[in-house]
């Protein structure tokens, strides 16, 4: 889970392949977007976590801080916030819904399974790391009846809209909404 220099040529492979000029890079059981996302978390939950308790506590943090921190700390603290937001729907929607495999949503998400093709495809290092060990019989199961996957894709479209809608919202506020 923690980021390799494997992650950093994988990250210039992609650029590379998303421009058309290179092979798309062979991924193993975390991508470096996953562990980009996992990670990205305790960064904003520490900025969002200390600003906001400043800003909730303000007659103590005051106490051993100039008042004008306060100042600091509520543009901070929306300022994570909004990037959170933007970065969710925008970096992380692209990676989870928008790749043409995966339009309208990755379903794993909800169902924590995946066809053996899905997975020869997206992650072909885990993929041969589980042939190798012979572990790869021991993880197949059924696959989910039509109506459930039709019923997840209903959802996806819905989440997507919802997602599109908040994009467009951050734009309107950082554009129109600051005076």
């Amino acid at each position: 889970m923690l980021p390799t220099r494997k992650d950093f040529s994988d990250f210039y492979g992609s650029i590379k392949w998303f421009l058309g000029i290179g092979e798309r890079p062979a991924f193993g059981r975390w991508t470096y977007w996953e562990k980009f996302d996992y990670f990205a978390v305790f960064w904003g939950i520490a900025v969002i976590g200390a600003t906001g308790l400043t800003l909730w506590f303000p007659e103590f943090f005051t106490r051993f801080m100039p008042g004008s921190f306060l100042n600091i700390a509520t543009i901070i603290h929306s300022d994570e916030a909004l990037l959170a937001t933007g970065f969710i729907f925008t970096v992380h929607f692209f990676n989870t819904h928008l790749r043409p495999e995966k339009f309208p949503m990755d379903i794993v998400v909800f169902t924590g399974r995946m066809s053996v093709e899905e997975l020869r495809q997206d992650k072909p290092m885990e993929y041969e790391a589980l042939v190798q060990s012979g572990e790869l019989e021991k993880n197949l199961v059924e696959p989910y009846p039509a109506v459930v996957v039709k019923t997840i894709r209903f959802f996806a479209w819905g989440a997507l809209a919802l997602g599109f809608g908040m994009v467009i919202w951050i734009v309107y506020a950082m554009l129109f909404a600051y005076r």
